[in-house]
């Protein structure tokens, strides 16, 4: 686990805590938000805390829970990490529903961003979403990248497929 804290104007980037397994119950467990995710729906708070514990031993990837720092409610996640067989960075992000469209997704992908470019030279980045998840697109062009095609997304179960659209860019 990390003890990285970034600070944006409205969020603090912080590291994932098993303790915060009852926010993060809070999205992961809304149908609304995970339709878009890899996960599966959480239907009980064990899920969440298993992953949790994964999270804080996971030294593959840079987690952060993004905490709003006008009332300290931890409001969505993300990560950051080099993909080797890619040779470029990739991100992702997740937040509560009812914090959809105001703009946290783009303050927390452009931290997450700049953190990688200011301590390790990062300059090539990537991510993706589902095809129908269009504001993730918006996020990723505003962070500087471009659509560049489209793949497969599969949720870890198998049981959704669908088309992802895929953006690269040298930031």
């Amino acid at each position: 686990m990390h003890d990285i804290q970034i600070k944006t104007e409205r969020l603090l980037l912080r590291p994932l805590k098993i303790t915060d397994a009852e926010d993060v119950f809070e999205w992961v467990s809304d149908e609304r938000v995970s339709r878009y995710m890899v996960y599966t729906t959480y239907t009980n708070i064990e899920q969440v805390r298993k992953w949790l514990a994964f999270v804080e031993n996971d030294a593959s990837t840079y987690n952060f829970g993004f905490e709003r720092m006008l009332d300290g409610k931890l409001i969505g996640s993300g990560d950051i990490g080099f993909n080797p067989s890619k040779g470029s960075w990739g991100f992702g992000y997740n937040f509560r529903y009812d914090c959809w469209g105001m703009g946290y997704a783009t303050e927390a992908a452009k931290a997450m961003i700049n953190y990688a470019r200011t301590n390790f030279g990062a300059r090539k980045f990537a991510s993706s979403h589902c095809e129908p998840n269009i504001a993730s697109g918006n996020v990723m062009r505003k962070c500087g990248l471009h659509f560049v095609g489209y793949g497969k997304f599969e949720k870890l179960d198998g049981s959704v497929k669908m088309r992802s659209m895929e953006y690269e860019g040298e930031i």
